[in-house]
């Protein structure tokens, strides 16, 4: 069932992939359906005039032959309608909700007056819910007995255009002409009765759930932390996006006049999109440009006294951040604490050893009644010398193969006696063939819990020293045969590495091609092909071995964040415990402090981000982009105060992004965004700032004007004299500050000392290119006296050098010219 915008109910088979019916009930827009009836033979529509309409159309051999009735009209278009018991809840634009008294249509008919007929006659032979007009006092009595229900005609409507629906009839039996669907009837005479069809049943609500008035429309002002909010009842609102709550009211005025009076001139970046569609004001942060954002903090209002820095910056987004999850943060730290004592407390159980060691090794078992071989039939063959030698740890060749463990549920313990004579084990290369491939079955069942087995080779690769994988070899006759394992233990061995690095592989990645790839890797036409075995070198096996054991996959998200601030831990600590134990062994270490493990979370302080008190209801929801849905996902949804208790679904649903900025105060690089300008004298009245004539500079955006006339006053002007000079007048004209005798002009407009280079951009200058700027003295310093002074001084000091050059070029003896003296004795006479 589906409803349209050009006023129909449309009913569809799902089977034939057609529609069935077409209902025209309404005279507008259908807006909502709702129905609980599991063949949706009872439902309500709702339309864009307010017009709530409830369809029976139970025991009718044809759907356009049931009953409609026109239940209540709203005074808006009603955006959804739900049917709980015997009411009927229906929501509007307005931001009340109201409840009407259902009407129950079950085993009920219309009642007909008698001055209408059927439009057909043979509707008497069809199962209708138009009855013939009865006679006056007249009960027509149901199948079981009882009365059926009569619902006046004027609340009924009219299912379809084909639908059966009684008309007035004329004194000649005639129907009169005229829109029964809208109402609208010629009378016949005087003093026919005049119904006007779709009436509502109920005139009033029965109950209502008030509401506070829904926001319409906003404007985000200059300053990106201040919104307007016009809402329904025509009330502008100015809200407070840091603090999250309405800081003034303004009452029933124009939005844009009020724009007017509070905009100012300062410039900040976007970052955060402001939205009223659902009625509320709504604030998205996205990772791009949620931290693009900076205001200096004597711009702001704060509840408390707090001492900042001059010319501090805070950081918009990561600010407000740090207050809306500030019970995650906190809740979190508690469970930093506990994770680090826990770790304090094991230390002692902190071993220098691999993963997974096991307590102790058990040896295979070496006959003792003095039999043996003609040779080791593997590297892992104990040599008895006689009965009574005890068997030896296999010490040097723990590189080459590994002891046996009897008690491993897939390999039972050989319950052979090892004192049995040879001819009852058999002759000597038929002995070495049965311990060799016993040692193949070992070692490929009992991988998973070995120790030894680091580089995960299988049972038919053992490396050599000399760097090349090679299969052992044993010393004796017919050894290669002996060692060389059978086809099926190769093929059993290679799909186990490669189900090992597949795992790794779905572990560590989780879009949603994965499915897809990880069927391509399990392909079954490659069951058929012969398994190779490569040769690999002993690094990169050795390499391979503890990039599968030794890798640590984090998720994406929060969790991962955390996990990584574990993984940090344990490194730590086992590098102190390493430390500690060389300088207790003896080795020539410096002396190790006390085991000590901070906590690596660091949010920020209040000194870059002041304290804010967001309400505790305020909603927090995150959402998951997904084109291929067409829209976002909500993956998580709570308030403020919650947060602390719904750590474990936030460490799930939290990015990662986010996790570093709340519990690591590291925000996500991004470049500085930087503006041209050009910096000149007003009309030649002071130096310029460059020699070389180049006075094309660039600068952050956020620059104010006092830091760019302190960098002309450092060009400017000379150095100021390290101690006082006694004269009271030059003392307090060297005091002043840059900004207090030098202006800043821009568009021929003085610039304020606090605006950014961004809002100079937007505001006075108001084009493209390169920003020109010129600044000029107030007459509050004599800066054109101390330049000429200055430059006297360096003209005097040329002066100086130029004659001390002079002088020394006078007092030295003049040099013989060499050449022109040998050519003079050269010539002839």
């Amino acid at each position: 069932m589906t409803a349209s915008s050009d006023r129909t109910v449309k009913i569809w088979s799902t089977g034939a992939g057609r529609c069935m019916y077409t209902l025209t009930m309404h005279d507008a827009s259908v807006w909502s359906l709702f129905s609980e009836h599991p063949d949706l033979s009872v439902f309500y529509s709702g339309d864009k005039s307010g017009m709530i309409a409830k369809t029976d159309t139970r025991d009718v051999s044809e759907l356009d032959e049931g009953l409609s009735v026109a239940v209540a009209q709203e005074h808006d278009g009603v955006q959804k309608v739900v049917a709980a018991g015997d009411c009927i809840w229906a929501a509007t634009s307005r931001p009340s909700i109201n409840r009407w008294r259902d009407v129950n249509t079950e085993d009920a008919e219309i009642e007909v007056p008698e001055s209408y007929k059927m439009k057909r006659a043979s509707v008497a032979t069809t199962q209708s819910r138009y009855p013939s007009p009865p006679s006056r006092h007249e009960s027509q009595p149901a199948a079981n007995g009882s009365l059926k229900r009569k619902i006046p005609l004027q609340h009924n409507l009219r299912l379809s255009n084909a639908a059966y629906f009684p008309t007035p009839a004329s004194a000649d039996g005639e129907p009169r002409r005229g829109s029964l669907a809208e109402g609208k009837v010629e009378p016949s005479s005087p003093t026919s009765p005049e119904i006007q069809i779709g009436q509502p049943v109920r005139a009033l609500p029965d109950y209502a759930i008030e509401g506070q008035n829904g926001l319409i429309k906003h404007i985000v002002l200059n300053d990106r932390i201040r919104v307007l909010t016009l809402d329904t009842a025509g009330e502008v609102l100015m809200w407070d996006l840091l603090k999250c709550v309405p800081i003034k009211s303004f009452g029933k005025r124009d939005i844009e006049d009020v724009q007017l009076e509070v905009s100012t001139t300062a410039t900040v970046a976007s970052w955060c999109t402001v939205d009223t569609r659902i009625g509320s004001v709504t604030v998205i942060l996205e990772e791009n440009t949620c931290f693009d954002a900076e205001m200096y903090a004597d711009e702001l209002d704060f509840d408390e006294d707090i001492e900042f820095r001059d010319d501090q910056r805070i950081n918009l987004g990561k600010w407000v951040l740090r207050y809306l999850f500030s019970n995650l943060i906190t809740e979190e730290i508690k469970r930093d604490e506990a994770h680090r004592k826990q770790l304090m407390s094991s230390k002692e159980q902190q071993k220098l050893q691999r993963e997974n060691a096991p307590t102790s090794i058990q040896l295979p078992q070496a006959p003792t009644d003095g039999w043996q071989p003609s040779g080791p039939s593997s590297a892992t063959t104990l040599k008895a010398g006689n009965g009574n030698a005890k068997p030896q740890t296999p010490g040097f060749n723990i590189g080459m193969a590994t002891p046996a463990i009897n008690n491993s549920p897939a390999q039972p313990a050989p319950t052979s006696n090892p004192r049995s004579s040879t001819a009852d084990d058999g002759g000597p290369l038929e002995k070495r063939s049965s311990r060799q491939s016993g040692s193949h079955s070992r070692q490929s069942t009992d991988r998973n819990s070995d120790y030894f087995s680091s580089s995960r080779v299988t049972s038919s690769e053992a490396t050599t020293p000399g760097g090349t994988s090679k299969q052992p070899s044993t010393p004796g006759e017919n050894g290669d045969e002996a060692t060389t394992p059978s086809g099926d233990a190769a093929q059993k061995d290679t799909p186990s590495k490669a189900g090992l690095f597949g795992k790794k592989f779905r572990m560590g990645m989780s879009f949603s091609g994965m499915k897809t790839m990880a069927k391509t890797s399990t392909n079954d036409s490659n069951k058929d092909k012969p398994t190779v075995v490569e040769e690999k070198d002993e690094s990169q096996s050795d390499s391979q071995s503890s990039k599968t054991s030794n890798s640590r996959e984090v998720q994406e998200n929060l969790q991962g964040t955390v996990q990584k601030i574990r993984f940090g831990y344990e490194d730590s600590l086992q590098a102190q415990i390493q430390n500690q134990q060389a300088y207790e062994n003896g080795l020539p270490v410096a002396a190790p402090p006390t085991i000590d493990l901070p906590s690596a979370i660091t949010p920020s302080l209040p000194a870059e981000t002041p304290v804010l008190k967001p309400p505790p209801n305020t909603t927090i929801l995150i959402q998951e982009d997904r084109p291929e849905a067409g829209g976002v996902a909500d993956l998580f949804e709570g308030t403020v105060s919650s947060l602390g208790e719904q750590c474990d679904q936030l460490e799930r649903s939290a990015p990662m992004w986010l996790a570093e900025v709340l519990l690591r105060n590291q925000v996500p690089f991004k470049d500085i965004v930087k503006i041209s300008f050009v910096l000149e004298p007003w009309q030649g009245t002071l130096p310029v700032v460059a020699t070389d004539g180049n006075n094309r500079l660039n600068a952050n955006r956020m620059l104010r004007a006092k830091k760019i006339l302190a960098y002309v006053a450092e060009r400017i002007e000379p150095a100021p004299p390290a101690a006082p000079s006694g004269d009271e007048e030059a003392d307090a004209e060297a005091a002043l500050k840059p900004e207090e005798y030098l202006e800043l002009w821009c568009q021929n407009q003085i610039i304020p000392p606090t605006m950014t280079l961004a809002s100079i951009r937007s505001q006075i200058w108001r084009g493209g290119g390169d920003i020109l700027l010129y600044y000029k003295a107030n007459g509050k310093k004599d800066i054109m006296g101390a330049a000429r002074k200055q430059k006297s001084q360096q003209q005097e000091a040329q002066r100086q050098e130029s004659q001390q050059q002079q002088q020394q070029q006078e007092t030295e003896p003049q040099a013989t010219d060499l050449p022109d003296a040998a050519n003079a004795a050269a010539s002839p006479q």
